[in-house]
């Protein structure tokens, strides 16, 4: 199939697909005319670094792990893609992530806090999340800053 084919498909703009060719997390062959032209298996690997690329992970860290990959929503990495280098990269953008969530939670929080003191005392139980989550140490999510960035 042509790229404006595999686009229509995949609900990703043409523009994004050259782009996932040039840091080579896309394959496709290449006629006489130069058209590209995709496999149909191009579906499902588009959904797969689209997914991943919404998780958050970076084009190197997925260029690194797509060959081992199963399935669009699942990651089961094959051992031999978890070189030491493989395996810092990923353990740094965890921890990104993790701060971002972290972040996120904050906000969240802070924004309920907000809520509570500007809304009537039902209105804001009843927004209200059914349990503030609890930090990895035990602490409650209280607000602190409303908008500390991501690091």
């Amino acid at each position: 199939m042509k790229i404006g084919e595999l686009s229509r498909r995949t609900g990703v703009p043409t523009r994004m697909l050259r782009y996932y060719e040039e840091q080579d997390l896309l394959h496709p062959e290449r006629a006489d005319n130069g058209y590209r032209s995709y496999d149909t298996s191009a579906v499902h690997r588009v959904q797969q670094i689209r997914g991943l690329l919404d998780s958050g992970l970076t084009t190197e860290i997925i260029r690194r792990i797509l060959p081992f990959l199963s399935g669009p929503d699942q990651i089961h990495l094959h051992p031999e893609c978890l070189t030491p280098e493989t395996a810092g990269l990923l353990r740094d953008e965890a921890e990104r992530i993790h701060q971002r969530v972290e972040c996120l939670a904050r906000n969240r929080d802070a924004i309920y806090a907000y809520l509570a003191a500007v809304q009537p005392s039902e209105e804001a139980a009843d927004n209200a999340p059914a349990a503030i989550p609890r930090r990895s140490d035990g602490t409650s999510a209280a607000p602190a800053r409303a908008a500390d960035p991501p690091r």
